[in-house]
């Protein structure tokens, strides 16, 4: 394996798409799928090899929500591999999104519309819940369970002879204002994905802090606003016909409505082929595509505090250690 780069992407919408693209770049690499469904997994695995039949597709089984089944693909990774040039970390979840109408009449009436458009701003509540770990289902899904994952995987991503990738799939919606490092699970609110992607963007920087002079370096971007299955939860499908060609002719002015999973896997693909010695830990690079479909990336600035993002590395280091504790009889 240590001819060929071995890449993990979390499979579905951007994630197949994704897939689809980094083939396209480089028919050369290992691709390994995961997702949680053996089914899906197995049937993106047919859809990749009948476009791209001379490819290296593997699949592993993960549900990121549960912290034995990330322990237990460590492990099979482990086995498998001896190396991982690149982990795509992109799975998510939004739990029973709700869009809060008055809020967005407020924004029709005091001309912000277009911003809570473009990053869902005050817009989008969801219910979250505690998953089978006791922990709050969109955190653990959202970052926790990558976390572990990538922490597991330090052996096969630290000190190789070229670096190694870490490349999150973040948010416009991720906000300081919805994460509280006294409540990083985000139990006491509803925004947990807002809170989970801006802990995400935490994690990254905090990560890069730590590991890159062992050849390991944190990235996060955002795919835009992609009608994936989770876009198509929070309203109404006929809603959506309705709202296609607004959305459309919106995109003229907001630039991150990527629209197609396609479109949005555009900065991921497009830190496939940087160097990651020469990136700015600091940024969030972002999917866009222009109003007559042109995509390209723009790299932006994130609001993050680096003393708030080492002080969330601890706490995870905290909840790691608990984690690890109950469930010893997965470690090697």
């Amino acid at each position: 394996l240590r001819a060929v780069s071995d890449t993990v992407p979390l499979c579905s919408g951007v994630g197949l798409a994704l897939c689809q693209r980094l083939l396209e770049e480089d028919g050369r690499i290992h691709l390994c799928i995961a997702c949680r469904n053996a089914q899906k997994n197995e049937d993106t695995r047919d859809l990749l090899l009948a476009s791209h039949p001379a490819a290296q597709v593997s699949t592993v089984e993960v549900d990121l929500g549960n912290l034995a089944s990330v322990l237990r693909v460590a492990r099979e990774l482990r086995c498998r591999f001896q190396r991982l040039d690149f982990v795509y970390l992109n799975a998510g979840i939004m739990p029973n999104p709700h869009v809060n109408f008055k809020a967005l009449w407020h924004g029709l009436l005091t001309g912000k519309v277009l911003h809570m458009l473009t990053t869902a701003e005050g817009i989008m509540t969801q219910t979250d819940r505690l998953n089978g770990d006791g922990l709050q289902e969109v955190f653990a899904t959202n970052l926790f369970g990558h976390f572990m994952l990538v922490r597991q995987l330090e052996s096969l991503l630290c000190s190789n002879e070229k670096p190694a990738r870490l490349i999150w799939t973040s948010s416009s919606n991720a906000r300081e204002s919805a994460f509280s490092l006294s409540d990083f699970q985000h139990a006491k609110g509803q925004e947990s994905y807002s809170s989970s992607k801006y802990a995400t963007d935490l994690t990254s920087v905090a990560l890069n802090r730590k590991f890159n002079k062992q050849g390991l370096y944190s990235s996060v971007v955002c795919p835009g606003l992609v009608m994936s299955n989770m876009t198509y939860r929070i309203l109404p499908v006929f809603l959506w016909k309705l709202l296609m060609p607004i959305m459309w002719l919106i995109r003229f002015f907001a630039r991150t409505y990527t629209l197609t999973p396609y479109n949005g896997a555009e900065a991921h693909v497009w830190l496939f082929k940087q160097k990651p010695e020469y990136l700015d830990a600091l940024v969030k690079y972002h999917s866009c595509t222009s109003g007559l479909g042109k995509s390209y990336v723009e790299p932006r600035k994130m609001d993050v505090d680096e003393e708030i993002a080492e002080k969330f590395y601890q706490k995870l280091l905290e909840l790691e250690k608990q984690t690890l504790e109950r469930y010893s009889d997965l470690l090697d």
